[in-house]
């Protein structure tokens, strides 16, 4: 009992001394208690069906079944999903997240992301959430990986556990830019590898989560590797996925 009161009262402390900012506008968030200003909240734009039956965009077209990428590409995960399409307000906040070290932007993703699309993740019965990890160079200079910071808070309201170690991202990517989607996707894939010490027996389902989903050819590559593994099942859960095109 006493425990409990004691947490309560450094939780208010710390509120009133470090008011919580809007992941949308930065300003203090009013009213207090929440997470995101109420006017904010509608720069943010939710996805919404018709979904690409693969990877979850948005579709343009409310008869089509899949997303021009996904038509285009084989993909190797099964099924993706995210919580935003990327606009302007959305770039700008998982850009502070990233580089500004906003971590504390990612309480009201994680709880967004569990509060609409938490049965739905929970129904795929993942064995673990594996982070897309960064390079160790660029881990070091940020301080942390933005999709494991992510994964903990999805971890905690999800009852799965986090591996973070399961991936590892053994080299910088040359820069991408004017590359071929082969060529691109080849690029990263040679990037990514696969820990062993990192898995364990039944480890079958696996729940990859990043911040932002475009072309998917950063979850193609780490599906492949993570497939090659051993690993039957792979699904993606982003923060942010590009439109369709």
């Amino acid at each position: 009992m006493r425990e409990g009161l004691k947490g309560l009262l450094e939780e208010k402390l710390i509120t009133v001394l470090f008011p919580r900012r809007c992941p949308v506008c930065e300003e203090i968030v009013v009213p207090k208690g929440r997470k995101i200003c109420p006017a904010c909240r509608g720069k943010l734009s939710y996805v919404s069906g018709p979904f690409c039956l693969k990877c979850g965009k948005e579709l343009t077209d409310p008869e089509g079944e899949y997303c021009l990428d996904c038509k285009k590409h084989r993909r190797t995960f099964d099924k993706g999903m995210a919580l935003l399409n990327y606009n302007q307000a959305s770039a700008r906040s998982m850009a502070r997240i990233k580089y500004k070290n906003k971590r504390e932007y990612l309480d009201f993703y994680s709880e967004e992301i569990l509060s609409r699309l938490g049965r739905k993740l929970l129904r795929l019965h993942a064995d673990a959430l594996v982070p897309v990890p960064v390079h160790p160079s660029r881990r070091r200079a940020r301080g942390y990986n933005q999709a494991e910071e992510l994964a903990l808070r999805l971890s905690k309201g999800m009852g799965i556990p986090v591996c973070a170690d399961v991936l590892a991202r053994s080299r910088k990517t040359a820069p991408q830019k004017g590359l071929t989607p082969q060529l691109r996707l080849k690029n990263l894939e040679q990037a990514f590898s696969v820990r062993e010490e990192g898995l364990w027996p039944g480890m079958d389902c696996a729940l990859l989560v990043d911040d932002i989903y475009t072309t998917g050819s950063t979850a193609e590559a780490c599906a492949r590797v993570l497939k090659r593994a051993g690993i039957k099942k792979v699904y993606v859960l982003s923060i942010c996925i590009g439109g369709d095109r």
